[in-house]
């Protein structure tokens, strides 16, 4: 059973790193095209002339990246082409992707190129038109990337995420949850195997001697024996396994419950302090198995 437990607690604490992982590589990638496009539109401003107004947030439909921005502007064809295709090529958005300058009121086309990995399917820019001052967005289509209708707003962390992304943070989630449970289910496990204290009886016989565990005294005729509450509890527990060897560890745990104050041979020391409280009675042996435990012995 525990080892069972520490088999899929280790599983489990593996795959959620390793979904975490992937899960902050999807929205490191995501982060890094939106630094792209803004550096795109920011290039895009300045080329024109335009050092002050603002590049508006991006957004992602599907596909596509629509950059709009504060203020009208003219643009000449063949040195924006130039620029976007460098930014594009030098941060790796894509390799495949089509370009194109739309009106704001018309939503018109006005520029277009397609840019391919395949040098015969691009279709290249019309150069040498300048376009007159207007308020323009710009679409950049990544043809590499699977169309959908997901829209993702990257400029602000509240901004919802992408199927793939929803899909990596619910692995977690569900990974999260089983390791917790897992976790908790090794709690239980060891707390209640841990060995409970057997309730302190009235009288015990052992051998010549009664043994009082609640007065912690043994009674030898007309005789009181004094004990400490740790050799108490050590006899008992011998007592308990009369003839069977109780080992180490389990006496440590029982007796002295991990308190830490078991130091070097104060075990020994103990074991010697009984056998010379229960001398008088040559068939009471209390014998060290080597390497193992103690065993509490009593001649019939």
């Amino acid at each position: 059973m525990l080892r069972w437990l520490l088999t899929w607690g280790v599983f489990a604490f593996i795959s959620l790193s390793c979904v975490a992982s992937d899960t902050n590589s999807v929205l490191r990638t995501e982060a890094n095209k939106q630094v792209a496009l803004r550096m795109i539109g920011h290039q895009l401003l300045l080329s024109v002339g335009d050092s002050t107004s603002r590049v508006l947030p991006v957004r992602t439909e599907g596909n596509t990246h629509i950059l709009s921005f504060e203020n009208a502007f003219s643009f000449q064809p063949d040195t924006v082409s130039a620029i976007i295709n460098s930014l594009i090529e030098s941060t790796g958005l894509a390799s495949n992707y089509i370009v194109q300058f739309v009106t704001c009121d018309s939503n018109q086309i006005v520029h277009s190129y397609k840019v391919s990995s395949i040098e015969e399917e691009s279709v290249p820019a019309c150069m040498g038109r300048s376009q007159p001052k207007a308020c323009y967005y710009l679409k950049i289509i990544d043809l590499d990337r699977p169309d959908s209708a997901s829209v993702v707003s990257a400029e602000t962390t509240a901004a919802p995420l992408e199927t793939e992304d929803f899909s990596s943070i619910t692995k977690v989630w569900l990974l999260l949850t089983l390791f917790i449970m897992l976790l908790a289910s090794l709690l239980i496990y060891f707390f209640s195997s841990k060995p409970k204290s057997s309730a302190k009886i009235e009288s015990i016989q052992i051998g010549k001697y009664r043994f009082n565990p609640k007065t912690m005294e043994l009674i030898l005729g007309n005789e009181k024996i004094e004990l400490t509450s740790k050799e108490c509890d050590l006899l008992q527990l011998l007592y308990e396994s009369v003839n069977d060897t109780v080992d180490r560890d389990t006496i440590l745990r029982m007796v002295w419950n991990d308190e830490g104050d078991y130091v070097g041979r104060t075990l020994d020391v103990f074991i010697s302090k009984l056998r010379k409280k229960l001398e008088a009675d040559s068939r009471i042996k209390i014998a060290n198995i080597r390497g193992v435990g103690y065993k509490l012995i009593i001649d019939v």
